[in-house]
């Protein structure tokens, strides 16, 4: 597509990426394109539970091989290592690693419950994705699963005295181990749950997303305009919301098959039995289709992988609810206006790639329309009646307009409907000294 030019702009070459038309192309890697197998791997060894099984395993194994390691050992050390204290030591670390997994588990479900209340329910599984503190969490599981099996093996004569040489010499490797972690996760809960580690998190969620597609914007597939008449619908077989497309699986289905997909439902749209999921260029028969459904990830809750939308909706979230009567908190409604001009700032400011990997498939590009009504339009709604809401706001979509002056009018649109509302709600000596600072921010951009 044909790329508007850039004259008089003195970031001409950051916004070399804005491309002229109903879409955004203008979110830090590349975009996932990640397969059905590696996502479910990824999906699986994400989940705490997993985590701790694996560290339990790797736990058990050690506490094992001490024995083995001992007895084949041929060589027998005659002096005292402390290797006697080791089942108190095992003892200790049981005792602790307990009450430390307790109180870690307390302190997780806590920052959960208060990222739900107090910023927004989609911001929880960030939270629980959290690499720190499931390492945490696993090491203490391990530690407590080593020092048991420790003891247990201990009191059957297991180890002999090279093994408990071995024992011990691990034990002082786990000690040294969980106090590093325990050090870590003591740090981390400084921050982890409160408002501004949820905003923070939410906002690079929602900037990955949103510059990988404004990397590509149809995820390496051709950019969908129009179906052709004559194709064969695939339906989805259950109800949720369509989180990940594998679209290089798709490619090669369509290749076998010598035919074309154009999907309709992409990463975010709801999906239900009777609805296309996509439509395919030739008649299929029902192993293809299988096939082709596959391909498409459909869960009961969104998430952040290949959805552009649902961070922004999220940071929104969190703007409108700090603005609630109830909460009547506008500074977080005005640090999540700063987290979303940052967001659109780094996606607008990101350079567009030409690879083209999947010519069978074809996918619609997100409207840059839609996410900056998702984005801005609650907050305008939400806190029309308050003038530093208001201001702030104004601000940030005159510098969006400025960024991308190609799409200005989606922010003047925005903004004028922000004025609107702001107009109806506000007392007259707030709207007119909001139209004041709306002036004085058009001169200093104009200068």
């Amino acid at each position: 597509m044909p790329r508007a030019p850039l004259e008089g702009c003195h970031c001409a070459q950051a916004l070399s990426s804005v491309v002229t038309g109903p879409h955004f192309y203008a979110v830090p890697m590349t975009v996932r394109t990640t397969s059905s197998l590696r996502l479910a791997l990824s999906k699986l060894f994400g989940k705490v539970g997993t985590r701790a099984a694996v560290f339990g395993v790797i736990a058990i194994a050690f506490a094992l091989a001490a024995g083995l390691i001992g007895a084949a050992l041929p060589v027998q050390v005659g002096f005292e290592l402390g290797q006697n204290s080791v089942d108190s030591l095992l003892q200790i670390i049981a005792t602790a690693m307990l009450t430390a997994t307790t109180f870690s588990i307390t302190a997780m479900v806590t920052a959960y419950s208060s990222a739900a209340t107090n910023g927004t329910p989609r911001a929880t599984q960030l939270l629980v994705a959290d690499p720190t503190s499931q390492n945490s969490l696993s090491t203490f599981v391990g530690a407590f699963v080593f020092a048991m099996v420790g003891i247990i093996a201990l009191s059957t004569g297991y180890y002999t005295e090279q093994g408990r040489i071995i024992l011990f010499l691990g034990t002082l490797i786990i000690i040294a181990i969980v106090v590093v972690t325990l050090m870590r996760w003591i740090a981390h809960l400084a921050q982890f749950g409160r408002m501004a580690d949820i905003i923070d998190r939410v906002e690079r969620a929602a900037s990955d997303s949103l510059t990988a597609y404004a990397e590509r914007p149809t995820l390496g597939a051709r950019p969908l305009e129009t179906i052709p008449a004559g194709t064969h619908p695939v339906a989805a077989d259950e109800i949720g919301y369509v989180v990940h497309i594998d679209i290089e699986r798709l490619q090669r289905i369509a290749t076998k098959q010598r035919m074309k997909i154009f999907i309709l439902a992409d990463p975010g749209r709801t999906a239900e039995p009777g609805q296309p999921l996509c439509r395919a260029s030739k008649p299929l028969d029902d192993d293809t289709v299988a096939a082709i459904r596959n391909t498409f990830s459909i869960a009961a809750h969104r998430t952040y992988d290949q959805d552009p939308r649902i961070g922004i909706i999220a940071l929104g979230e969190i703007g409108t609810r700090a603005l609630s009567p109830a909460t009547n908190d506008p500074g977080t409604a005005i640090e999540v206006i700063a987290a979303l001009h940052r967001v659109f700032t780094r996606a607008l400011r990101t350079e567009r790639s030409s690879d083209l990997d999947f010519d069978r498939v074809y996918l619609t590009a997100p409207h840059l329309e839609s996410l900056v009504d998702d984005a801005f339009r609650p907050l305008a709604r939400d806190g029309a009646a308050m003038i530093e809401v208001q201001i702030r706001l104004q601000k940030t979509l005159a510098a969006l307009a400025v960024t991308a002056p190609q799409r200005r009018h989606v922010f003047r649109t925005s903004s004028t409907d922000a004025l609107r509302r702001a107009r109806a709600a506000m007392n007259r000596s707030d709207y007119r000294a909001l139209r004041t600072a709306i002036t004085e921010t058009g001169n200093r951009s104009q200068s």
